[in-house]
């Protein structure tokens, strides 16, 4: 029995090796360890636990408001993108890139409990030589796209315009960022130092259709797209499209996948290509409805982008997160999953793996909180519970296996 239980403890512990060699070989972190030590003695803000940082509203103004600000962007999906478009001549996938800029942001800001009141600016950096001004036109119009699409459900976003700039000499293709801003009430805050033993776990699909969108989103958001491009996508894309990747990167980590862009995955019936490009979700239609009817019993929330289904673990102290009822995983990540071979555990640190957005309430809101989901085609469900533990940590209780992640 012990040598059993050292051998597959072994086994783990080679395969997170190799995890973060290949990660480290494509000049990316799954931890960004480097990233959170250089801010760990910043200030945090008014409400050190919220999602977002808090600060006071402009000097002299009402002490009863604050400002709350955030910035994020497509990342490299706006590589895949590239490729996409060079290859089928599909200048759609671009009003996708314009959405992820924008939700990636927006989203967050829900998690402190604010739907309105945004404004944002778009940052654009274009390799000229092969980025044309259609492309710049179709991200622009993207925004408008889906910022008029988000006021009929009464999330007020202002464009504000931004900076486009020709940096051919930094970017090979085309990056996509953006900052939002907002100001709100005090009051209206919501600090996830509420999170408490008791609680229960509305986790919100990430996949599916909801009312708001034009077809099937296959999950991705905008996180783990190095990974998920290279270990997906198949080399001819690096052949025909060297500039979609870092020159300096071998070629045994490079679109090392099965797949071209434009082959079917049989359970969507959409091209890979597509799948992987979904537009991020927004769930501001949603949380906007919860908020208007159940804001009291909402004791935090968690957009579960980078860090996936650990990213928790950085606003809790004391206490148990355990994830037990998750949604079946999504086609695309298991496609992730076969193509790459990553091991589960790690799958579940990088990719939302089916939900991204959690809302950490009561037992008795939850079913009104997943009604009001499923009203809007977002499916939802208590996917877990929170309790008391001397060391903060996350329980992943799968059909793949239980999981452990500390803090």
């Amino acid at each position: 029995m012990f040598f059993a239980i050292f051998a597959n403890h072994f086994i783990i512990f080679q395969m997170e090796n190799r995890e973060a060699a290949r990660y480290a070989a494509r000049g990316v972190s799954s931890s960004k360890s480097e990233v959170h030590k250089a801010i760990a003695k910043m200030d945090k803000g008014l409400f050190p636990n919220a999602f977002c940082k808090i600060v006071p509203d402009f000097e002299g103004t009402d002490s009863d408001y604050c400002l709350a600000m955030h910035a994020d962007g497509a990342g490299t999906k706006s590589s895949l993108a590239y490729a996409y478009w060079r290859e089928t001549g599909d200048m759609s996938v671009w009003h996708g890139i314009a959405q992820d800029a924008i939700v990636m942001n927006t989203d967050d800001l829900l998690c402190v409990g604010i739907t309105g009141g945004m404004m944002l600016s778009s940052t654009i950096g274009r390799n000229k030589m092969r980025v044309p001004g259609e492309v710049i036109a179709a991200v622009i119009e993207g925004s408008q796209f889906f910022v008029e699409k988000m006021q009929k459900y009464g999330i007020d976003i202002t464009l504000t315009g931004g900076e486009t700039a020709d940096v051919g000499d930094l970017v090979r293709t085309i990056i996509v960022d953006s900052t939002v801003c907002a100001r709100a009430r005090k009051s209206v805050i919501i600090d996830n130092k509420n999170i408490t033993a008791g609680d229960v776990i509305v986790g919100l699909a990430s996949f599916g259709k909801a009312e708001y969108e034009d077809e099937y989103n296959g999950g991705m958001g905008s996180n783990g797209l190095t990974s998920a491009r290279h270990d997906v996508f198949s080399k001819y894309i690096a052949e025909k499209y060297p500039e979609t990747y870092e020159s300096g990167i071998s070629s045994d980590f490079v679109y090392t996948g099965s797949k071209r862009l434009t082959d079917i995955e049989p359970e969507t019936g959409m091209t890979y290509g597509r799948l992987v490009l979904s537009p991020t979700r927004t769930y501001a239609p949603v949380i906007k409805a919860m908020l208007e009817t159940c804001r009291n019993d909402i004791h935090g929330m968690i957009h579960c982008t980078g860090g996936a289904q650990t990213k928790v673990l950085g606003f809790v102290e004391g206490l148990r997160v355990v994830k037990d009822n998750l949604f079946p995983t999504p086609p695309l990540f298991r496609t992730i999953q076969a193509e790459s071979g990553t091991s589960w555990s790690e799958m579940y640190k990088v990719f939302n793996m089916g939900h991204r957005m959690e809302i950490y309430t009561t037992g008795a809101a939850a079913e009104r909180l997943i009604g009001i989901s499923r009203g809007f085609g977002v499916d939802a469900r208590v996917i877990g519970r929170v309790e008391r533990a001397e060391q903060s940590e996350v329980v992943l209780d799968t059909c793949y296996g239980n999981f452990k992640y500390l803090k």
